[in-house]
């Protein structure tokens, strides 16, 4: 595992009023100021949250069963806003029954309120996990790479969940690393709300049979299982399989999310020969895939060599699990900053590239500085080829796990 840098508290950040304090409340000012900004602007509605306010309203009026009746979204949808944007709301029936209370104010009112919420889990994720990410070494530095990253500020000004996906996935992090397994799998599990993202990461746990894991992550999942129930009754869970089946066999549909624009292996071979190769064999190929490479991962993460190597496992798992999602977009990134800060700390004592740098070393690297760079987002959502950024998340995964054949490069802090 990385080491703690040394100036840190065992708080995560100096109780001195330091750099690192100044860059927190600084960036709790803009975070909270860009939120309140964004609620007052004249295109809040044409973003992601005006769909789950739609979800959330339509549970809140007892119409639960009819949820992913898309007839009716369309029709509340148009009802509440002007030049609405063209998607339907296809998360999971909890997430619509846990946000229904917001759907009671008015759409502005809720987007701020949820927005307010994320800007403070923003905030909480960069001061609890700071003593377990040893690099930069420097409060403001590590706050600044916190507030550079791009699908963070886009996860943010969406209203998605992706900032709560986070979270799931810290808290998953965090307790492992304390060998609570059960508690971890618990923690993820509620991760769920974005389960295209959880499921691959928990099969990884599946093959390396982590049981207690598993075991935790089935209680969460039924707790989950039975709002969905409670939200939408049989009928609609019914539904809702239906309607994932037929987002997946429509990835050219904009409404349910052009395949273009989402940066997995699903929309990567989708780019190039989903044309030719018809629905049938696109899922083939795609599934062959993920599996082939979420089974590597688990296959590589020796728990003999568990304490040296965990760090940049976990990180090399979690973006492992992006890359075999479906449905990513990039504010779906922002659960990245973890695994790219694990790994980051882990090769900082390496600084400099020569002929002799291992190269999975340099393809972390490279692959960090593509991720961290803000403006390919923008560039690739602008041209519709978010798919593009499918390779990056692969080259990190592959440099993660190879290091590992390169001990020094993981001795940086093993106590």
């Amino acid at each position: 595992m990385c080491s703690r840098p040394k100036t840190l508290s065992h708080t995560g950040f100096n109780l001195s009023f330091n750099d690192g304090i100044l860059g927190l409340v600084g960036a709790a000012i803009l975070l909270f100021t860009a939120v309140v900004w964004s609620d007052r602007g004249p295109n809040v509605n044409q973003t992601d949250f005006s769909l789950t306010y739609v979800g959330a309203r339509i549970v809140h009026d007892g119409m639960g069963r009819d949820l992913y009746h898309l007839n009716l979204q369309k029709q509340l949808r148009d009802s509440l806003f002007q030049h609405a944007v063209p998607l339907f709301f296809e998360h999971p029936p909890f997430e619509a029954l846990l946000l229904s209370p917001l759907s009671a104010h008015s759409f502005r009112t809720a987007y701020l309120i949820w927005g307010l919420t994320n800007a403070t889990i923003w905030l909480l994720m960069i001061v609890l996990l700071r003593k377990y990410l040893p690099w930069p070494r420097e409060d403001l530095g590590y706050v600044s790479l916190w507030l550079l990253f791009a699908p963070l500020w886009v996860a943010l000004y969406q209203g998605q969940s992706s900032l709560f996906l986070l979270a799931f996935y810290s808290l998953a992090f965090v307790l492992l690393k304390r060998d609570k397994e059960f508690a971890a799998g618990i923690g993820l599990g509620f991760g769920l709300l974005k389960f295209q993202f959880v499921l691959p990461f928990v099969l990884i746990f599946l093959v390396r049979r982590k049981w207690r894991f598993l075991l935790g992550f089935g209680v969460s999942s039924l707790v989950l299982t039975l709002l969905s129930i409670a939200a939408v009754g049989w009928r609609g869970a019914a539904d809702y399989v239906r309607f994932l089946f037929t987002i997946g066999r429509n990835p050219q549909n904009i409404s349910y999310g052009s395949g273009v624009d989402m940066p997995t292996i699903h929309g990567f071979v989708y780019a190039l020969v989903g044309q030719r190769i018809g629905y049938i064999g696109l899922n083939i190929v795609v599934a062959f895939l993920s599996i082939s490479l979420l089974a590597w991962v688990a296959w590589r993460w020796d728990s003999k060599q568990e304490r040296s190597s965990f760090d940049l496992m976990f990180a090399a798992a979690v973006a492992a699990a992006l890359l075999s999602g479906s449905h990513m977009f990039t504010h779906d990134f922002s659960p990245l900053i973890l695994p790219m800060l694990l790994a980051a700390g882990c090769f900082s004592k390496s600084t400099t590239l020569t002929t002799r740098t291992p190269s999975p070393l340099i393809a972390v690297r490279t692959a960090l500085v593509l991720l961290w760079m803000f403006p390919v987002y923008f560039v690739c959502v602008n041209w519709h080829c978010l798919y593009l950024m499918g390779p990056v998340l692969f080259l990190f995964t592959w440099g993660a796990v190879q290091t590992k054949l390169f001990p020094k490069l993981t001795e940086v802090a093993a106590k």
